[in-house]
């Protein structure tokens, strides 16, 4: 007995010299996405504040492939450190498990959640020249034509394409899904009237809205967006209980020292609100999160869920 105290306390001092000193070297923010996205953003506008903040460089890395899966594997299989946190949107936590059999990591027990960064809603939208000016006509035109309607998304399982799933299944309704290699080319079609609808991202829109390209229908949020106050929710246009977000995340390899967790947390959830990165953000039509590890956890569980809800009626796979 004696023996197993000294082990234990030696243990919960090293742990609390870990926690004092982290970080000691280097950190990575792993994203398993190309630059130029929504969570390399995140990761790039927080690296210099934790820099700040904490003493140690901060380097942003890029892993994409198969949909976040191959980056996902990899941080399940890192040391839990703090020397490497994943950045990433909703994909590869709630959504990517669903459609990939055999995915090579499982996310409600290989991570420690950190906090969800930021959130932002969808937007339906069509392109300015459509006849549909709001969500009552596009209703009405699936129903009187089954599946002739194309959606275009960033590919099969993607948050604009299940957005597109779910409101089918809210209104009883039937469209075409287009997938695309991305969100830019889905974007680029749609702007040239080759597709017909999209739930894009409203941070990945607000430009072409803004400049009259493409006419915003309403949002998917459970309020109206701060960049497009004119346009009413989904449930505003008639569609109750349809609320979604796209949002960006941290999480850790599972094993994490709880003391690390909480530094990590608060220095990531105050370089989020630095006056810099929230202004930046919330022009962009982001919210900031900044959620407690416990409050992520819930939420994650919470998303898991309803997804696999989603798919799983839709019968959707990755191909």
């Amino acid at each position: 007995m004696k023996k197993y105290l000294i082990a234990l306390m030696l243990g919960l001092a090293a742990a609390a010299g870990q926690a004092q000193t982290w970080p000691d070297r280097p950190v990575t923010l792993l994203v398993p996405f190309p630059a130029g996205g929504s969570s390399d953003s995140v990761a790039r506008a927080l690296a210099p504040k934790l820099q700040e903040r904490l003493g140690q460089p901060f380097i942003v890395e890029n892993k994409a492939g198969a949909g976040g899966a191959i980056a996902a594997a990899q941080v399940k299989r890192a040391p839990a450190d703090g020397r490497l946190f994943f950045v990433t949107a909703l994909g590869p936590l709630v959504i990517v498990p669903h459609l990939i059999k055999n995915a090579q990591y499982d996310p409600l027990k290989d991570f420690d959640y950190v906090t969800v960064a930021v959130q932002s809603p969808n937007v339906l939208v069509v392109p300015a020249s459509s006849p549909h000016r709001n969500v009552a006509d596009v209703i009405a035109y699936l129903k009187a034509n089954p599946g002739k309607m194309t959606y275009a998304s960033s590919g099969n399982g993607a948050s604009d394409h299940l957005t597109a799933v779910l409101f089918w299944q809210q209104t009883g309704t039937s469209g075409t899904h287009i997938p695309y290699k991305g969100g830019a080319p889905a974007i680029q079609d749609l702007l040239g009237g080759q597709v017909d609808a999209s739930f894009q991202n409203v941070n990945a829109v607000i430009q072409q809205i803004n400049a009259g390209k493409l006419k915003a229908l309403a949002v998917t949020g459970d309020r109206r967006s701060s960049v497009l106050p004119n346009v009413p929710t989904l449930a505003e246009a008639g569609v109750p209980n349809l609320v979604v977000y796209s949002w960006q995340a941290i999480v850790a390899p599972k094993g994490l020292p709880a003391e690390v967790l909480t530094k990590a947390n608060a220095a990531m959830v105050a370089a989020l609100n630095d006056p810099e990165v929230k202004n930046h953000f919330l022009a962009l039509g982001f919210e900031i999160v900044g959620n407690t590890p416990a409050q992520f956890a819930a939420f994650e569980k919470q998303e898991f869920a309803r997804w696999k809800r989603v798919i799983e009626e839709g019968r959707i796979t990755a191909d």
